[in-house]
Formats: C-alpha cells, sequence, structure tokens
C-alpha cells in the first residue's frame, strides 16, 4: 500500500520552500541534514509495527476466541481494512484545511492508541466486558486512527527538507522510511503470533491481550517520541485541500451543465464551470479524470491480495507447520510477503525490467499493471488447486441424513461384539466407529458383547457372558458409547471436526476405581512441563475436549505413567481411553478421532511468491502511473483515489464473502480468479486506447511538495516529479 501526500490546488500553494537564486549543487553541501526526520522514521516504525501486529492474528482472534464463523470473520477483517484506506481521505482534509500534519498526526494517533487499549482490554478475560462490542469499537478506532495518519506522515517528513536543494537527502530520508516500513511489519508478523500462541494467560493456552498489547504498547511510544521531535519540526499551516476543491468545481461543473440553454455547447462538460474556477485548474481535473477512469478496474487486485490475511490464514491453519524443531504458525505465513518484497524489488530493477526492455515485453506502465493483475489471478488458481487438496484432508462431518457411532472401551481386555450385521473384536482400549449411519432424527442399532476375557478384570457375572442391547444416534450428530465395567451404559455427543485454531484437541475417558478416591489427574507433561492437567472422578468419566499445543507428550494419571511419547498434531482429535483399577496396573491408549492435518503450509509458498510478484509490478507502477501521468495539483487527488482503490477491493471480498456463492473455498478462490482475468481483460482493452501524457520536468519551474510519494509496501520514492515513468 502507500503512505502518500495530499495537497491544496494551485501553484502557489504546491511549491515547497526553494530558493531559485540558490544554486542546488553548492548550498546541498551547507545545508545540514535535519535530524527532525529521525522522529518521524522511529515514529514510523512503532506504527508499522503496531498496524501490522494487530492485523496479522487479527482473523484468528475473530475466529477462536469470539467465535465468528470463517465467513463474518472475513467481513469483519475486510471491512476493517476497507475503513483504514477509506479514513485518509478525512486525515488528509483534517491536516490540509484545518489541523495541518502535525496536529493531525497528534491527534489521530491518540484516537489510534485508545483504540488498540479498547481491543486489548475485549481480549483480557478478568474485565468481563462484552468482549465482541469492545472489539469491534477497538477496531474502528484504529482504522479512523491508521487511515487519518496515512497520508500525513511521509508528507510531513518532506516537510523538514528545503527543496530541490536537498533532493538527494530527501531520497535518503524515503529510503529509511521505507525500510522502517518493513522492519516494522516483519517483527510483528513473526512476532505477535508468538505471542498469541506461546504465551499462556488467565487460565488460557494463549495469549490474545498480550499479543494485542505489546502493539499497543509500541503505538502509545510512538506518541512520545513524535513528541519528543516537536522542537525541531518544521511545522507548516492547512493551505486547504484539493480533494475538496475538486469535488466543488465538479458539483459546480455538474451544475451549470443543467442548467444550461439549449446551444450553449462546450467542448468538455467540466467547461462548464469556468465561470467560477481557472482554466488550468479545470484542464488538471480533466487530465486527473482520464487517470482516474483507469483506475475503475483496479479495486480487484486488492480484493485479492488483501485475503493474505483472511482466507490465506484460516486456510493456513488446516495444514501442518512443523518445520524440524520449529512450527510455522498459520498467521506467520503473512510474514512471506514483506520479505519477499525486500527480495525482489532489486531483481526486478536490476535484471527482470531490464531484460523484459529488451525483448520488448511489458514496458509501459499499463503493461506492469495488466501483468501484476493477471498474477495475481494465477496466485489464486493456485491457491484453488491447494485447497482441493486440502479438502481431501478434512475430516467427515455429521450430516443431513447420517449419524456417526463409535464404541470405545475403558477395559484392558478384548470385547467381541456385533453391531447389526458389523462383526468385530473391540480391542483393549479401543475404538469402533461407524460415520455413515442412515438415520432421520433418532436411529437405534442392536448389539451383541461379549466380556468372556474380561474375566480377570472383576467385570460381574452378568457382564462374564454375551449381553445384548441397543446404541443410539442423532442424525447429524456424533455419538459415542463407552465400554466399562458395568457394561455399555454411558454416551456423550463427541465433537470431530477440528479446532478453529489448529491446535489438536484431547478429551480422556477413564473408569477409574472407587476404591482410589474420588479424583485424579490426568496430566499431559512434555519436556518435565505440564501442558495440560484434566480431572477425572470416580467410576467413569468423559472430560471435555481440550486444546492444547502440538507435541510429544508423556500421559500421567496423578504420579504414575500411563502411556509414553505420544505424538499430538496440529488438526488432531485425540481421545485418551485408560482403564484404571489399581495405579500399579494403570494403562492408557491414545486413539485419533481425527486424523492431524497432514498438508505441510510451505505448499502456501507458490501463492505467495506469485502474489507478491504480481504486486512488484502492480502496486508500485500504478503510483508511478497516477503520478507522471496527472499535473502537479491533482497528484493528491490521484493519491486519495489510488487508496479508495484498496477500500473498494476489500468491499468487494466483504460482499463475496456475504452472498457464499459456494460452499467449498476452493471454487470461490476460483471465482475470484475469473473475475481478476475478466477485470485485467476490460483493463487492458481501456489501457490499448489510453494516450499517456509526457508531463513537463518541473511545472511552473517549481519542485512540488505533492510530488513526494512513498509506496508503503515496496517503499519506493516516486520518481513522478522527473517525468520518468519507468524505474
Amino acid at each position: 500500500m502507500s503512505k502518500e501526500q495530499e495537497n491544496p490546488p494551485g501553484p502557489s500553494q504546491d511549491a515547497v520552500a526553494t530558493d531559485p537564486n540558490v544554486d542546488p549543487e553548492t548550498s546541498e553541501e551547507k545545508l545540514k541534514y535535519p535530524r527532525s526526520v529521525f522522529f518521524i522514521i522511529l515514529n514510523e516504525f512503532c506504527e508499522r509495527f503496531s498496524y501490522y501486529g494487530i492485523r496479522t492474528i487479527l482473523v484468528l482472534y475473530l475466529r477462536n476466541k469470539l467465535y465468528y464463523s470463517d465467513d463474518t470473520s472475513t467481513v469483519i477483517y475486510h471491512v476493517f481494512s476497507m475503513l483504514a484506506y477509506f479514513f485518509p481521505l478525512i486525515g488528509a482534509m483534517l491536516a490540509d484545511s484545518l489541523l495541518g500534519k502535525f496536529r493531525t498526526i497528534f491527534y489521530v494517533s491518540i484516537i489510534y492508541a485508545i483504540g488498540q487499549l479498547v481491543l486489548t482490554a475485549s481480549a483480557a478475560p478478568p474485565l468481563n466486558l462484552p468482549d465482541r462490542t469492545f472489539a469491534l469499537l477497538g477496531l474502528l478506532l484504529i482504522a479512523i486512527g491508521t487511515g487519518g495518519i496515512k497520508p500525513c506522515v511521509a508528507a510531513f517528513g518532506g516537510d523538514q527538507f528545503l527543496l530541490p536543494q536537498q533532493e538527494k537527502y530527501l531520497i535518503t530520508f524515503f529510503s529509511l522510511f521505507y525500510f522502517s516500513i518493513n522492519t516494522g511489519s516483519l517483527i510483528s508478523t513473526f512476532l505477535t503470533p508468538i505471542l498469541r500462541e506461546d504465551v499462556s494467560c488467565f487460565g488460557d493456552n494463549t495469549c490474545y491481550s498480550l499479543a494485542f498489547f505489546v502493539p499497543a504498547v509500541l503505538m502509545i511510544f510512538s506518541i512520545v517520541i513524535f513528541l519528543l521531535g516537536k522542537p525541531m519540526y518544521k511545522i507548516k499551516s492547512p493551505q486547504g485541500n484539493v480533494v475538496l476543491e475538486v469535488g466543488k468545481c465538479i458539483c459546480h461543473g455538474i451544475g451549470n451543465k443543467w442548467r444550461s440553454k439549449k446551444g450553449e455547447e462546450k467542448e468538455y462538460w467540466l467547461d462548464h464551470a469556468d465561470d467560477k474556477y481557472d482554466p488550468k485548474f479545470i484542464s488538471d481535473i480533466r487530465s486527473a479524470l482520464q487517470v482516474i477512469k483507469m483506475f475503475l478496474p483496479l479495486p480487484f487486485f486488492w480484493a485479492l491480495f488483501d485475503q493474505q490475511g483472511s482466507r490465506w490464514t484460516i486456510q493456513a491453519t488446516r495444514m501442518d507447520g512443523q518445520i524440524g524443531s520449529f512450527l510455522l504458525k498459520p498467521d506467520q505465513m503473512q510474514v512471506v510477503n514483506p520479505l519477499l518484497i525486500i527480495i525482489l524489488i532489486p531483481i526486478f530493477e536490476t535484471a527482470i525490467y531490464p531484460c523484459l526492455d529488451k525483448l520488448r515485453l511489458v514496458r509501459t506502465p499499463l503493461q506492469k499493471l495488466t501483468t501484476g493483475g493477471l498474477l495475481a489471478g494465477i496466485a489464486f488458481i493456485i491457491s484453488a488447486v491447494v485447497e482441493l487438496q486440502l479438502e481431501s484432508t478434512y475430516p467427515v462431518l455429521p450430516s443431513s441424513g447420517l449419524a456417526q457411532i463409535r464404541v470405545f472401551n475403558t477395559l484392558n481386555c478384548p470385547i467381541i461384539m456385533s453391531v447389526e450385521d458389523d462383526s468385530f473384536v473391540l480391542d483393549n482400549l479401543g475404538v469402533w466407529e461407524n460415520k455413515y449411519v442412515e438415520a432421520s432424527g433418532n436411529v437405534s442399532l442392536a448389539y451383541t458383547a461379549n466380556f468372556a476375557e474380561c474375566s480377570s478384570l472383576g467385570v460381574t457375572d452378568t457382564l462374564n457372558g454375551a449381553v445384548s442391547g441397543t446404541i443410539s444416534g442423532t442424525e447429524a450428530t456424533a455419538t459415542s458409547w463407552v465400554v466399562t465395567k458395568d457394561g455399555i451404559s454411558d454416551s456423550y455427543v463427541d465433537s470431530v471436526s477440528k479446532t478453529t485454531s489448529g491446535d489438536p484437541a484431547v478429551r480422556a475417558l477413564v473408569y477409574l476405581n472407587a476404591s482410589l478416591g474420588d479424583k485424579a489427574n490426568l496430566s499431559f507433561i512434555e519436556n518435565s512441563k505440564t501442558a495440560l492437567s484434566l480431572e477425572v472422578s470416580s467410576s467413569f468419566n468423559a472430560t471435555d475436549l481440550t486444546e492444547l499445543d502440538p507435541g510429544v507428550y508423556d500421559i500421567y494419571l496423578n504420579e504414575t505413567l500411563v502411556e509414553s511419547s505420544v505424538v499430538l498434531k496440529l488438526g488432531g482429535i485425540y481421545t485418551v481411553t485408560a482403564y484404571v483399577n489399581d495405579l500399579s496396573s494403570a494403562t492408557a491408549n491414545t486413539t485419533t478421532i481425527t486424523e492431524p492435518n497432514s498438508m505441510h503450509m510451505l505448499w502456501l509458498l507458490p501463492q505467495y511468491i506469485v502474489i507478491t510478484l504480481g504486486e512488484v509490478m502492480f502496486s508500485i507502477t500504478g503510483l508511478e502511473f497516477a503520478f507522471t501521468q496527472a499535473p502537479v495539483s491533482m497528484k493528491a487527488l490521484l493519491q486519495a483515489c489510488w487508496l479508495l482503490t484498496v477500500a473498494f477491493g476489500n468491499l468487494i471480498v466483504v460482499i463475496v464473502a456475504e452472498i457464499a456463492f459456494f460452499d467449498s473455498q476452493a471454487y470461490e478462490f476460483f471465482l475470484f480468479a475469473g473475475l481478476m482475468f475478466v477485470d485485467m481483460l476490460i483493463f487492458g482493452i481501456l489501457a490499448w486506447f489510453y494516450k499517456y501524457v509526457e508531463i513537463p520536468e518541473d511545472e511552473n519551474g517549481e519542485f512540488p511538495n505533492g510530488d513526494i510519494v512513498l509506496n508503503e509496501k515496496s517503499g519506493t520514492t516516486n520518481p513522478s516529479f522527473k517525468g520518468d515513468d519507468s524505474k
């Protein structure tokens, strides 16, 4: 994305402080590098750390802790992103028309920090707040904050330089600014998933409150840093807003055209505003509108790109992230994008673009934009293919017309059984299951069981021989029955779907001899540390299904080891059956009910690589195109429209997720890819008829402040002030 500058209209307002009588080559050596910009750079690092830290884990928080569905979590995530790219319009207007950049950054940053604290509070159970309400309020305040300062910070940094005398210094500043953005993004994208997953707090095995609080602290720190630099800043007064002026001019032109008499024709409809607005300003708007027309298809790219933090992260939760002893977390996959950006930009500049130029391929900005969009579509085809392979690993869930029935054996002896027409031996501490029992409402199945092999366990005489009875189930429900010393009399509704967090989950079925006391603890111990302790009571006990981190565990009943080296993997659902007549003979067996994730998370790398290739060609080139093709007075308007393409792109995702065309996520990915290809076809047709405008090297003989542009994700400064539309 981009941090851009909003500028007021008119040549007198666009000009930065310059001295035409001073030779830039000789005066540059005498001017010291403004130290104030280092406060701005450090402020930007903290703010970007804060924003990306929150966004990285947001969709998992919405789904795993606030218990929104996948679709609703996706909608909230993209509404948040949409607002974050809508509020820059408000921030720019405040800065240019009312408060100025310094006060806008300061005041809006306070709103930003409050929003983060509210979001943190929503994730802290001891506060007992309405978590959904506080989370949504916090996200709204954060969107206002990050959006409001977005058009101001980079531009405020540019204000600290005297141009054109310090043009080289300015380029260095934006390089440092770019480095701070990507460093903050990289560190927070990697770190916040660790804080949420590897730290336990408030009795939970995750700690979202800490993962949100650390970015909040960084945001507060960024405000302090920003204020500390105030004595050194060059602070300019607000001078009016070009976006507002353009809107007024267009409305005035439309109104005059509507009221104009027949025969009163003008060359262009906006010329009807010439009674109030300068013809040069009208001509500039006309040129800008030609570029805006080219922007119309571009939101589709951002609709695909921003799903890295929503759909693709949810996709990663269903995959295996184990790499040796390191566990890659689903939200950490997002670190691939900024890391690849840093690697790919110099490769494109020094190798790929020169080669394409020699081959006379993909040379113009619009060709690069089209190629970038097509690459995004290809990335979604790859993600759809991955999803199709992933769907084959999904568990069989209870569905309409079918019931699932399982029978667990808590006895350390085999039982010869038959259920309806299925005869089998139910092994010691084993399980029998039928995932496809036809059912309409409730269903009953007749069984027989022979306990002859269990006489040594003190099973009552009535169970020594064959017994018979019925076990029941319910349509679209998984029902589990349990064999104990008292026969098959206990049952519970089971859960066989993978956890929303992706972590494994376990349930214990323990038959505890009453002589051992009323209670005991079944503990899962890894590296001498207790990861989970389940309380079991006398006689038979079925515990709740409980999540824990993946790993290799030894299982103890009180102090007695009952099973060793049990591997619990991501996505797996496990049931531990244990027979405890006395602690010396206690034994257990762990059964896999739902197979763990088997497809590795690194299979997502191709789609991340391809969409990042697309981003380099699309995002950087888009800004260059907008700012080289627009007159100086309209550069702020084009920046605002560029940000709106991001906002509308997220709106497209919201609409598609809400309509829910398909049950299969793979088909939705194919839909987005198809829409992207059609969109790029339309864009290609528009590009074919577009006539490039040659922008003079220096309009009005001045170096316009509006030309200072930074691409947030790529960090490249825009060379539009040099009249160069190729990088």
